[in-house]
């Protein structure tokens, strides 16, 4: 597994990742065959984890099955979503069942699949420093090992607004915690906060429980103007493909903002099914079951405030977003955050962070997601889901997973591997002798 140590006996690999999520899962899965680029993954986790606690009966990706660990960039692979269900022996039965997606803890157990597969990844075990002497020198709290590249895929963590995140227990929690934390909701006031997917999902398995387990209220809001769905239309889906990926790494840093913030529905909105399947839900609580206050739903609303109230409940300030002046207040038992992730701090990288440039908030990376910094060409820290203002929407999606970890492992390997088509459309303008002439 590990290369000749450079130092003492202390193992070396060509590539060490630090954090086991399906964005260093896909290089670990394309470099497993690899012998020239030896390679070890590292995860806290004492197993692999992948959005647990919102793994809600009925979801489904909002992707395509072929956007997999590796398939997009090895067919191949013995590490496929395809691979996973013919060696467990469900093929035929996937094939069979229809689905018009493939169901979310079904590709969260694949995932899982391929971390234990793979004899290169190791749980249970967090790393604590990485530091550079001609290698980087990486301790863990079971051992140190040294590396000639580092890439971090640590994930992302749960976001709440600065001001509730003291208030945030049992009853005031971030939607990551919702199968552990919504335990008996029933005949409580509960308010779902965020306009998304994960929202939605949320919302709707309030709406669906039975009779007896059934909240007194289900209040739903969103800073969006609307409760808009997802834009999954082909063009659009181009925005998530390697020709795109490269054009919007290669504009100005505001263009770029500009462009995350106007297309934001494209990868944020909420799928279809789940907006009819709340449409008809409270259609049948209002009309059929005569539950007439059972449903509040309040787009185009800011959260401004939550307070403690007097009978151990919440009184959430709201501010309409056509009418700034004036304030709403909603009492409610139980709040639910569902605002999202931001990229988990990377605090092991401290002794190397006056090294690295920044781009804003981000690591400045090149176009192989190598952080810019002043050490050797040879030697670097790549970084995967953590550049969304440099890479896009797409970096923390699945689109582009195989594609990017294809990149990481051209670069370890100094190979150059195959690259796809270009799109239908022409992203960068052409300039020729004469500017923006077409013939």
């Amino acid at each position: 597994m590990a290369h000749q140590p450079t130092r003492s006996t202390t193992p070396h690999y060509r590539c060490l990742g630090i954090g086991v999520g399906p964005a260093n899962l896909s290089l670990a899965s394309l470099l497993h065959s690899r012998r020239d680029v030896t390679s070890l993954f590292l995860d806290r986790n004492d197993s692999f984890t992948w959005h647990d606690g919102q793994q809600l009966p009925g979801n489904t990706l909002q992707v395509s099955l072929f956007k997999d660990l590796v398939t997009l960039a090895d067919p191949t692979n013995p590490f496929s979503f395809l691979a996973y269900l013919h060696e467990n022996g469900r093929l035929y039965h996937f094939l069979n069942a229809q689905f018009n997606a493939v169901p979310r803890a079904e590709f969260r157990n694949y995932l899982a699949w391929a971390s234990r597969c793979n004899k290169n990844v190791v749980f249970g075990e967090a790393v604590r420093e990485v530091t550079f002497d001609e290698v980087f020198s990486v301790r863990t709290d079971r051992r140190s090992v040294t590396a000639d590249n580092v890439v971090v895929g640590v994930g992302s963590q749960p976001w709440v607004p600065p001001q509730v995140r003291e208030k945030l227990g049992p009853t005031q929690f971030h939607v990551s915690e919702y199968l552990k934390s919504a335990r008996s909701l029933a005949g409580k006031r509960v308010m779902v906060i965020g306009g998304g997917q994960s929202g939605a999902e949320v919302f709707l398995d309030l709406l669906s429980q039975p009779s007896s387990g059934l909240p007194r209220r289900a209040s739903w809001i969103s800073r969006r103007g609307n409760f808009f769905p997802i834009d999954d239309t082909p063009f659009t889906n181009d925005f998530y493909s390697p020709s795109f990926a490269d054009y919007f790494f290669s504009l100005d840093r505001e263009t770029r903002r500009t462009f995350n913030r106007r297309h934001v529905l494209t990868s944020d909105g909420i799928s279809d099914s789940t907006l009819r399947d709340i449409y008809q839900s409270t259609y049948l609580h209002r009309f059929v079951e005569g539950n007439v206050d059972m449903v509040g739903l309040y787009p185009n609303r800011e959260v401004t405030d939550v307070t403690a109230d007097l009978h151990g409940g919440w009184q959430v300030s709201v501010r309409h977003n056509d009418d700034r002046e004036a304030a709403e207040l909603f009492d409610a038992d139980i709040v639910i955050w569902a605002t999202g992730f931001r990229p988990t701090h990377m605090d092991f990288l401290e002794p190397i962070a006056h090294r690295l440039e920044r781009d804003g908030e981000e690591l400045r990376i090149d176009e192989d997601y190598a952080v810019y910094w002043d050490g050797p060409d040879d030697r670097q820290v790549f970084v995967q889901n953590a550049a969304r203002s440099q890479r896009g929407l797409a970096d923390p999606n699945l689109s582009l997973n195989a594609w990017r970890s294809q990149r990481i492992a051209d670069r370890l390997g100094k190979v150059s591997s195959y690259e796809p088509l270009p799109s239908f459309i022409d992203w960068a303008t052409k300039r020729g002798p004469l500017t923006g002439r077409r013939t």
